[in-house]
């Protein structure tokens, strides 16, 4: 992977929160969305939640990316308290926030290397992010990450002509192309087959890591996933933390007693994560940067 593509180890040190919440309430139409008293999660750090629908799980994603406000309590991301003191200020950080969310946000009408492209508006900014003239080096390096993500021989196909998975591998190399700190990822393998999906999961976890400098924070629904995503599992129950463990900790009973249910089959054995990206490589989605 070209350097202008991978993603250099974040500042500061490894364990330096990059995420903390404290006595966090969310609320709407008199129901709590959220209630959590303490969460840290530190740099590098490759995280998945889990819990049944309406837990509070997209709502967790949201408020990080300063699309939710919370009622009380104090939320931080990349050492900045949320909601930032100016819409500036906010743009700043989504620079830094990779997300990739069920919808994808890619322009149909644009072809997979110009929806690639828009990972670089955070930085090019002006006119150039307007009327989508990019320097040469940026348009290279968006090749390479359609390259790295397996799609390298479709870089003119409009988007609205790939499949389900293409479309989530060109949102990720749309992260590689961000370079962010931090990536909050919905469902990234929502409909998706299983081949797909796993795919998917391995290019996500080794965009982020300890040695990646990059934080993922994951939205799982499935728990066969969890092995090839993250290395620490929060099960959200009614808003709350019902757990927060290592992911070798999390067993039959844990997911059994989060989903209401009969005991979960164990999650099938972790792919070879390895070969999809080289580690170092980042990611980032979603929304357009300084959206």
């Amino acid at each position: 992977m070209n350097s202008s593509v991978a993603i250099a180890a974040a500042a500061g040190n490894h364990g330096s929160p990059v995420i903390e919440l404290r006595g966090v309430r969310c609320t709407a139409g008199g129901r709590t969305l959220l209630a959590i008293d303490s969460l840290a999660i530190t740099a590098g750090e490759r995280v998945a939640i889990v819990g049944h629908n309406g837990a509070g799980k997209s709502t967790l994603l949201k408020l990080l990316s300063g699309f939710v406000t919370r009622g009380d309590g104090v939320v931080s991301v990349l050492g900045q308290r949320l909601p930032p003191p100016s819409a500036t200020d906010l743009r700043t950080l989504r620079r830094d926030v990779g997300q990739v969310m069920q919808g994808l946000h890619l322009v149909a009408r644009l072809s997979a290397l110009d929806n690639v492209l828009v990972g670089c508006l955070g930085r090019v900014g002006g006119w150039r992010s307007w009327t989508r003239c990019f320097a040469a080096d940026e348009v290279a390096a968006a090749r390479q990450a359609l390259h790295a993500v397996g799609l390298g021989d479709r870089c003119a196909t409009r988007a609205d002509r790939l499949s389900g998975g293409e479309r989530q591998k060109v949102a990720i190399a749309r992260l590689l192309l961000q370079r962010p700190r931090l990536i909050l990822a919905d469902e990234p393998t929502a409909a998706l087959d299983p081949a797909a999906a796993g795919e998917v999961c391995a290019l996500l976890a080794n965009a982020a890591g300890a040695d990646a400098g990059v934080t993922l924070l994951s939205v799982v629904h499935s728990p066969a996933l969890l092995p090839q995503l993250c290395e620490r599992v929060i099960g959200l129950a009614h808003g709350r933390i019902a757990f927060d463990l290592p992911l070798a900790a999390v067993g039959d009973d844990e997911l059994a007693r989060l989903y209401h249910a009969p005991a979960l089959p164990r999650p099938l054995p972790a792919a070879d994560a390895t070969a999809a990206v080289p580690t170092g490589a980042a990611a980032a989605a979603g929304m357009a940067p300084g959206s």
